[in-house]
């Protein structure tokens, strides 16, 4: 080899060794720091880049679940608005029941009257009940109602699907066929609740009305003449058209009694119905009355209103919600209280027997909000678990891309710290082989 000054090759060959193994050493030591493999998208671009959407995913997903989470806590505070409802219809039931007893004078009544009066207005309390500044049980929260609103429908599924409107009142079969025993010469005692008013007329003797007649609106006791528009009676499957305007019809699919509003909205709503059939004698059909009086509301009043359900996100794109309305649970709204401010009335007997009607189908309104609140807490519950689920399994995806071997890496480190050195040791030897050219010039 020829001895050189000007370009010592070797020295030039060892530094640049010497800086790949100072580069590994830094990237080594920078993986051991960190933890990571990929700490750039020097290190990996396609593996960097699906790491980041990773960590976008997963924020994302941690994201959900707290909104999963918060949705369920305010679903609480509405579940205890309701329940606490529930529990004040429970009572009012009770008293009314008691008011509706004999046993009691008027008086008796007015006092129980006046504890109603007050549990009512704890109805609009609690419907009043605030999550984060949100009244949730006002209505204010509810689903699109169409124009004009809803009519309050009651359906009886309990009468043969055979029965016409041109039939006689004495002819009614039960649903199995079976006579229900009313007489020519009975009487039917008919109330129905409007705006907390009781109205209640008499048809006597049965034998003069058809069942078309059979609710046909005369004066009542009181001399007050109900309008015919207020209620009407049909036989059809068809029970109405719900809240988005779709028809809704019986259970069965067969023909049913159908008792609905004149009105639609909360001001007409038909809160509360009572069927009394009468023997000659004074006794009472109760096996009559108890096909008669089987009814449940299939539809019911609510005014017409936007869409102004709440919206959970629960998802990492968009439209991936859960969404629930919440019908109105104020005192009016469940037909305990009337547009002008008057309480139900249970200052007669009568009365009182009305309100029972009253406070069962307002018990079922309270019921059914419940259910769909409920339903929507028990799924937000399982979606808590899905995002934990899937966020747990885009992390574990995660770590098997970015995350580093520690081992692998000390050993890497190690290796790297090692050539780094012996490279320094070598370059001092490549510079010190150019001074053996000296003893050429001595």
């Amino acid at each position: 080899m020829a001895m050189v000054v000007k370009n010592n090759m070797q020295a030039k060959n060892t530094l640049n060794q010497l800086d790949k193994n100072d580069k590994a050493l830094a990237k080594s030591l920078k993986k051991v720091a960190s933890g990571m493999k990929i700490n750039s998208a020097e290190d990996d671009a396609s593996g960097y880049s699906i790491s980041e959407k990773m960590l976008t995913q997963m924020r994302s997903l941690s994201q959900d679940i707290d909104n999963a989470q918060n949705g369920n806590s305010m679903l609480k505070v509405a579940e205890g608005g309701i329940q606490s409802t529930v529990d004040i219809l429970s009572t009012l039931k009770e008293k009314v029941i008691n008011a509706a007893n004999d046993t009691n004078t008027d008086a008796d009544r007015l006092t129980i009257q006046k504890e109603l009066d007050k549990a009512v207005d704890q109805l609009d309390e609690n419907a009043n009940v605030q999550y984060n500044g949100k009244t949730v049980l006002d209505g204010s929260h509810n689903n699109e109602v169409i124009h004009p609103g809803t009519y309050t429908s009651l359906v009886n599924e309990s009468l043969a699907p055979n029965v016409s409107t041109g039939d006689d009142i004495t002819d009614l079969c039960d649903v199995t066929g079976r006579s229900l025993g009313i007489l020519p010469d009975s009487k039917i005692e008919y109330s129905y609740v409007i705006q907390g008013k009781t109205y209640m007329t008499t048809l006597s003797p049965v034998s003069a009305y058809t069942v078309g007649e059979m609710f046909q609106m005369s004066e009542d006791e009181n001399g007050d003449t109900p309008l015919a528009t207020q209620i009407s009676t049909v036989f059809s499957n068809n029970v109405g058209k719900d809240r988005t305007g779709t028809d809704v019809y019986t259970v069965n699919g067969n023909k049913a009694l159908i008792f609905k509003a004149g009105t639609a909205g909360v001001n007409g709503q038909v809160s509360g119905l009572t069927i009394n059939v009468v023997n000659k004698d004074g006794t009472i059909n109760q096996t009559a009355n108890s096909v008669l009086n089987n009814f449940y509301e299939a539809i019911r009043a609510e005014n017409e209103s936007p869409d102004n359900a709440l919206t959970f996100q629960i998802g990492t794109k968009a439209n991936q919600t859960v969404r629930i309305g919440f019908s109105d649970m104020r005192a009016t709204a469940l037909g305990l209280r009337a547009a002008d401010g008057s309480t139900l009335s249970i200052s007669t007997q009568k009365k009182a027997n009305a309100a029972i009607s009253v406070l069962e189908l307002a018990m079922d309104k309270a019921l059914k909000l419940q259910t769909t609140v409920g339903a929507v807490e028990s799924r937000l519950g399982f979606t808590v678990s899905n995002l934990t689920t899937a966020s747990e399994s885009t992390n574990a995806s995660e770590s098997i891309i970015r995350d580093a071997d520690m081992a692998k890496e000390m050993t890497n480190y190690t290796k790297n710290n090692v050539l780094k050195q012996a490279a320094q040791s070598m370059l001092a030897q490549a510079n010190q082989n150019s001074s053996s050219v000296l003893s050429l010039l001595q």
